[in-house]
Parts: C-alpha cells; sequence; structure tokens
C-alpha cells in the first residue's frame, strides 16, 4: 500500500471513531509497524491534518474535517457490492431499500474505470433455506436502539418457556442465520441476548433511557468478551 493511500485509510479510519485510538490499533489495521504509523501521524499532522494526541495514548481527528473523496478500489468496490447485497437479503425490506439507495449514491460519485469495476462485480448472497423468519418489524428495534427506547417484549426461550421482558436495547448482531438483540434486561438485572425469532410481540415504551454504568455496551464486550468493534 503506497504512504499516500495509506494516509487517507488512517483520517478515514480516525474520523469513524468518537474516542482515541492508539498506533498499536491502526497499525494492526492495516499491518504495518506502530512505527510506521508514528510517522505516519507526524507526517499528516505535519501537513496540516487536525489530529490531536501523543503517541501512547491515542489519536483524535477533528470532527469538522473533509477529505476530498477518493476512488474506491476493486476490492473496496466488491466489499460494497457484497454487504448491500447481504443488508438486503439479511434484514428488512426498509434496511434494502437503503442499502439500494446507498449504492445508486455510491454509482453516481464512481469515475467510469471504478464504475466498470462496479458493474463486473461477481459476489452475490441470496436468502437460503436456513433463513429464520420473525413477526417483530426489524427497524422498529433499530430505531428504539438510536432513540434510546425501553422495549417489552413477549419472549419464548429455546425450551418454548414464556416471559414479558422490559429491555434497555443496544445493539443488534447477526449471528447467522440468527439476528440477535443484544439488551440490559431489568428482570434478570443483567446482560442478555435475545433471539428476535423468539420475540412474538414487541411494544416500544414511551420511557427512554440513559447511559449508566454498568448497562452500557461498551459494558457487555467487556462482561462477555465479545468480538463486536
Amino acid at each position: 500500500m503506497k504512504r499516500t493511500e495509506r494516509h487517507f485509510k488512517i483520517i478515514t479510519f480516525l474520523r469513524g471513531r468518537r474516542q482515541a485510538v492508539t498506533a498499536e490499533r491502526i497499525a494492526q489495521e492495516y499491518e504495518v509497524s506502530t512505527r510506521t504509523i508514528y510517522r505516519d501521524i507526524q507526517d499528516m499532522m505535519g501537513a496540516g491534518v487536525p489530529i490531536a494526541g501523543e503517541a501512547g495514548v491515542g489519536y483524535m481527528l477533528d470532527s469538522a474535517y473533509h477529505l476530498a473523496p477518493l476512488s474506491f478500489d476493486v476490492e473496496e468496490i466488491e466489499s460494497l457490492v457484497l454487504g448491500m447485497s447481504m443488508v438486503g437479503n439479511w434484514t428488512d425490506e426498509t434496511m434494502a431499500r437503503s442499502a439500494r439507495s446507498a449504492l445508486d449514491k455510491i454509482k453516481n460519485a464512481l469515475p467510469e474505470a471504478s464504475l466498470n469495476a462496479l458493474f463486473e462485480t461477481a459476489l452475490f448472497s441470496f436468502r437460503g433455506r436456513m433463513h429464520i423468519p420473525w413477526s417483530i418489524d426489524f427497524s422498529e428495534i433499530r430505531k428504539s436502539i438510536r432513540g434510546k427506547k425501553k422495549l417489552a417484549l413477549d419472549y419464548a426461550d429455546e425450551k418454548g418457556a414464556k416471559s414479558i421482558r422490559h429491555v434497555r436495547p443496544l445493539a443488534l448482531v447477526f449471528f447467522g442465520p440468527s439476528w440477535l438483540l443484544l439488551a440490559w434486561c431489568e428482570k434478570r438485572n443483567d446482560f442478555r441476548n435475545f433471539r428476535i425469532d423468539r420475540i412474538s410481540n414487541m411494544e416500544i415504551l414511551l420511557e427512554t433511557f440513559r447511559n449508566e454504568p454498568g448497562k452500557t455496551l461498551k459494558d457487555y464486550k467487556k462482561a462477555c468478551g465479545t468480538p463486536i468493534k
């Protein structure tokens, strides 16, 4: 990878983070040495890129900073096309429509060479027999996560035992072929995973919640040792 390309990727990587990222983490992402990242950061800071931080602590990019868009390479285009195809087949129609819209916007912004690579992509995703349907509204769960709205769930566990749970929805995770709702369960006073195909009814409550120590997605990751990033 050329240095200028790596600089662009580092900037893009930092823009997607709300907290400081260490040079070690960036080096791991792009399979280079930590020393190389330190040098890249210093070069970019010297060129006027508003990166704050220091070695050993981590780096953050000013959220107001914008970089002129670059063309996608073939690998990136194939990843985008496959990812959007999987979104369309493994979520719901609302997200599928958003994925198609996003792909159209990307098409309009690509130069001719990259556009040809997009049309020649031979990676596809289909909904197979293993797909497990659900009866609740997938996008309403997403909205409740964003809006920090509590949910009331009619839930049946793997043995068929039914219960009503009031939860703080934290994330949706695809654990093929099932989708899991990661949440803080107020009945169990602990984190729980709920398969959305086992939720027979869901009500979005008027009550909202705030991030409280020990009950956040970050705490879930620590407690469960999940690889979610």
